[in-house]
């Protein structure tokens, strides 16, 4: 009975080293305080490994803010605006059509964008007369195709006017 005592107690200890050595290892390997953050285009890059305090995007699961040791995840990106908090806390906005965003383990983040551009280069009265154009080819598609294109860019004018308001 005692010998069997001294191997519980034993084991146990080395349990707890276990433990520890693990969540050690653990604290080490995510103790990241910088985001490092990269958003491109095909055609433009707007941010390559820059340290930012957080982004906020918008994505078909919902819109949601990453900061740095953020959950590792992958999201598809719908149209909308992605705010990025600069270092000094100065919120840039940029709207895209879609794209992709990957949060890794190590607090780096990607956003590709199929097209993006920055917020306060739009005009609001070109996105005004950009909805009625799209809104009329919707009425007046005569395909399936072309009903979803005019959809889609219906969306897009809708989802820019809605930022450009805010």
């Amino acid at each position: 009975m005692l010998l069997l005592s001294r191997q519980v107690s034993r084991g146990c200890g080395m349990l707890k080293q276990c433990i520890r050595l693990t969540q050690a290892q653990s604290i080490s390997h995510r103790n990241y305080a910088d985001m490092a953050f990269t958003f491109a285009t095909p055609s433009d890059v707007y941010y390559t490994n820059a340290k930012v305090k957080q982004v906020d995007v918008p994505s078909f699961s919902g819109s949601f803010g990453i900061l740095p040791e953020h959950v590792p995840s992958l999201a598809v990106l719908k149209p909308g605006v992605v705010t990025v908090y600069e270092e000094d806390g100065t919120p840039k906005k940029y709207f895209v059509s879609s794209g992709s965003v990957t949060i890794n383990d190590d607090s780096s983040v990607q956003v590709l964008a199929e097209e993006a551009h920055p917020l306060d280069r739009f005009d609001a009265h070109a996105i005004r007369d950009g909805i009625a154009k799209a809104q009329q080819e919707m009425t007046s598609a005569s395909s399936e195709k072309s009903k979803a294109e005019a959809e889609i860019a219906l969306e897009c004018y809708e989802q820019i006017q809605k930022a450009l308001e805010h």
